[in-house]
């Protein structure tokens, strides 16, 4: 079955809801082909409007502006440094408490990587594809490959010369495989996310 287009009053309602505007590829998308199809879809639940296959402690996270990865690559290694170590205790018990503190801390720390995006497709083995909808970065399009390398990259056409992320239309154009850095597994050739 073919997933709808929303309308334009549907759209403003889920901006209007969400706290956050679209980029103007993903509205027209969303109006001009379809609420989901190859992306999950954007779609009115009994929580309000929120994207399937998007876990809901996102929605939390989704005004605040998409940080590029360099900017936490310093206190990615910072808390890493602070794992705690069982030898630097006198006994289990005060180990297995800053462990769990510490672990808490770092899956917030982790859930912040993703803030202001939205997970627009899933790949298996834990890979995704990322939207970010807020910040200096809105509009463009994220590798994430934290699964197996503690990365989200950006996905890009040109990973020489700068790796400028690609916006949604480009990718829309490309698909994920294609634009992923070198030796970053299977790389497919070109296609089309969707037939515009």
């Amino acid at each position: 079955m073919k997933e709808l287009p929303l309308t334009q009053v549907e759209i403003a309602e889920a901006e209007r809801e969400l706290g956050v505007s679209f980029p103007e590829e993903y509205r027209s998308y969303l109006r001009e082909v379809s609420a989901g199809g190859a992306l999950f879809r954007l779609e009115r639940t009994g929580r309000g409007w929120w994207w399937a296959g998007n876990d809901a402690w996102r929605r939390e996270l989704l005004t605040l502006p998409f940080p590029h990865p360099d900017s936490y690559a310093d206190a990615d290694d910072e808390l890493m440094d602070r794992q705690p170590e069982v030898e630097a205790f006198e006994d289990d018990s005060a180990y297995q408490t800053a462990l769990h503190a510490w672990a808490d801390e770092a899956e917030r720390f982790e859930e912040l990587k993703t803030a202001g995006a939205v997970v627009i497709q899933e790949h298996g083995c834990g890979f995704s594809t990322l939207l970010a909808l807020t910040g200096s970065l809105a509009g463009t399009v994220w590798w994430d490959g934290r699964a197996t390398c503690d990365l989200i990259v950006p996905l890009s056409l040109d990973h020489v010369s700068g790796s400028r992320p690609v916006q949604f239309g480009e990718w829309l154009d490309h698909g994920s495989w294609a634009l992923l850095p070198p030796g970053w597994g299977s790389s497919l050739p070109s296609a089309p996310v969707v037939q515009r």
